[in-house]
């Protein structure tokens, strides 16, 4: 089993600080493969301690068994950070600073003063890197949750009919999500018909869906704690001439931007080759938003496929691929994937139909 707390402190010390503090619970996550709802994490270079509060403590004492990382109870947590620091020698101590807020670092400042934080620390650039790439546990998790996102679409298509509202759609791939056992939701979903489909993030509402829409949904499953994405629009009935040219135009946005990517292109590039695309057919303006987003711990990670995204794609990195046409007030189409790169190609986690589906 990857240690991942090793690799972060052989990654950090020596370092801007003496020791590390990781509050936030995806980052825990990552870090130990334990997940709760509060728990504090130091790092020192060669040892770890996580104070964990009475609710968890049994937990973590079963499941985390990491070389130096001992588990405390919390008890009085600003004492407790005093002594550890005090007994390690810490002056400095490193902080999530894209996690932490301003309150919580006047109030750790208060009631620790013996020490210095450090937001610029380089901390959390460092567990966003290292979170960009997958192992193939965690491919595996994220692949399971896309499975079932794929069994609910597979579902819906025969539940989607005139009169069904958009709330009633977003319930059913719920439903149909934990029913197949997920953990829970990757996020609220989105299920938007007829003029709100024009909303990338539309909420579903009321409205009951006409022949002539097209419906638009925008759903994923969790799965221990690893998302899924996934994005698909399909038609009620005939669709006009022009529907049927912005939803191919999408999908052949979409396809090239899948067979360009690879392993060592910039994020940059392939969004540049799907908007440039839409762009050429008349659509400039209409597509505002980038073209995916990583996705694992947390729906939305780095890297981006972005106008000014730099990173460079990297092996085993999980990222959408999601362009989109919006007319305001008329209709939209989104259709997403999400991909793992592997060398010169894409590997797709997404296997439902893609080709205009009129139910």
């Amino acid at each position: 089993m990857q240690n991942r707390l090793a690799d972060l402190q052989k990654a950090y010390f020596p370092g801007k600080a003496d020791a590390l503090l990781v509050e936030n619970g995806v980052n825990r996550k990552f870090l130990l493969n334990f997940s709760s709802s509060a728990g504090t994490l130091v790092i020192l270079p060669q040892k770890s301690y996580f104070i964990i509060d009475f609710r968890y403590i049994e937990a973590a004492r079963m499941q985390i068994h990491l070389p130096d990382c001992e588990i405390l109870l919390q008890e009085r947590l600003y004492d407790q950070l005093k002594e550890l620091f005090a007994r390690h020698g810490v002056k400095t101590v490193g902080v999530e600073d894209d996690r932490l807020t301003l309150s919580q670092l006047a109030l750790y400042e208060e009631k620790v003063p013996s020490v210095q934080f450090l937001p610029q620390s380089g901390l959390s650039e460092l567990l966003l890197s290292a979170r960009m790439i997958k192992t193939p546990k965690e491919i595996e998790k994220i692949r399971q949750a896309q499975e079932i996102t794929d069994t609910a679409f597979t579902h819906i298509l025969n539940y989607i009919r005139p009169g069904v509202t958009e709330k009633q759609v977003a319930l059913e791939l719920e439903y149909q999500m934990k029913k197949m056992g997920a953990d829970d939701l990757s996020f609220e979903t989105i299920a938007v018909a007829g003029k709100n489909s024009s909303r990338p993030h539309g909420v579903p509402s009321d409205y009951a869906i006409q022949k002539g829409d097209f419906v638009t949904m925008d759903y994923g499953a969790l799965v221990d704690g690893y998302h899924s994405d996934m994005t698909r629009t399909v038609a009620v009935g005939r669709v006009s001439e022009e529907q049927e040219q912005v939803y191919q135009t999408v999908l052949t946005a979409q396809l090239m931007a899948l067979e360009a990517i690879a392993e060592g292109k910039l994020c940059s590039e392939i969004d540049r080759i799907a908007r440039n695309y839409i762009y050429g057919k008349g659509y400039e303006g209409c597509f505002g938003h980038g073209l995916g987003h990583g996705v694992g711990l947390e729906i939305h990670e780095e890297p981006r496929f972005s106008p000014g995204c730099q990173e460079i794609l990297k092996n085993d990195m999980v990222i959408t691929v999601e362009p989109g046409i919006y007319l305001e007030g008329r209709f939209g189409v989104r259709i997403e994937d999400f991909v793992v790169i592997d060398g010169n190609q894409a590997i797709n986690l997404t296997k439902s139909e893609k080709k205009l589906i009129c139910l």
